[in-house]
């Protein structure tokens, strides 16, 4: 009987050991999936990062294009203001004109300087027009790869927040299977300490006479 018990006692030691070190390779799969999964999340904060680091250049590159089109605003109202003064110049001198009928050769030249300038008025008119066309131009695209950045943020974080659920639940997981196996080897301790007081009795009662 007591060889029994001794055998039987050590067949549970085994187990128990084969329980602990399937614990132990169970702890070990998990940590290392969990370092995976940190890795993976300081990857994601690494590459968002750099995209607000890229969404704040680009809202630098946006203020100073914004600048330009008010620059080339205040240019095109400048302007405006010299086609004015030209037209206020071409009335006077449409009316020197008809003040100065005999002298055809002034009026000419007042006529030949007059269409100098308004030529003039229209090429600069015309280049700030295409300035400001230019700008306008590198304000959408720009516009277009900030509306770009900020999707691929969204779908990052989205990404991210996956990435932290499923851990959440690894881990809850493996709390569960964790407290399931204490409370395995607690009945498997129970069990033993029975045995063993079960043993210690029959021990210690005398042999019944024959």
């Amino acid at each position: 009987m007591n060889r029994f018990l001794h055998w039987f006692n050590f067949l549970g030691v085994l187990a128990l050991a084969a329980l602990c070190v399937a614990q132990w390779r169970m702890n070990r799969t998990l940590n290392l999936a969990l370092n995976e999964q940190q890795k993976i999340s300081q990857q994601q904060a690494a590459r968002l990062a750099e995209q607000e680091r890229q969404i704040k250049g680009g809202a630098s590159d946006l203020d100073s294009f914004r600048d330009k089109i008010s620059a080339a605003n205040s240019a095109m109202k400048e302007a405006e203001a010299k086609a004015a003064a030209l037209d206020r110049q071409v009335k006077q001198l449409a009316n020197e004109r008809d003040q100065l009928k005999t002298s055809v050769t002034n009026w000419a030249a007042a006529v030949a300087t007059r269409d100098e300038r308004l030529k003039q008025s229209g090429a600069e008119l015309a280049k700030l027009g295409n300035d400001r066309n230019d700008a306008v131009r590198k304000f959408n695209e720009l516009a277009a790869q900030q509306n770009k950045l900020v999707a691929e943020i969204e779908r990052r974080a989205k990404e991210h927040t996956a990435v932290v659920e499923e851990m959440n639940k690894r881990t809850l997981e493996h709390n569960r299977m964790v407290m399931e196996m204490n409370k395995r080897a607690k009945d498997f301790n129970d069990l033993v300490d029975k045995y063993n007081a079960l043993a210690k009795q029959l021990e210690a009662k005398p042999p019944a006479k024959p």
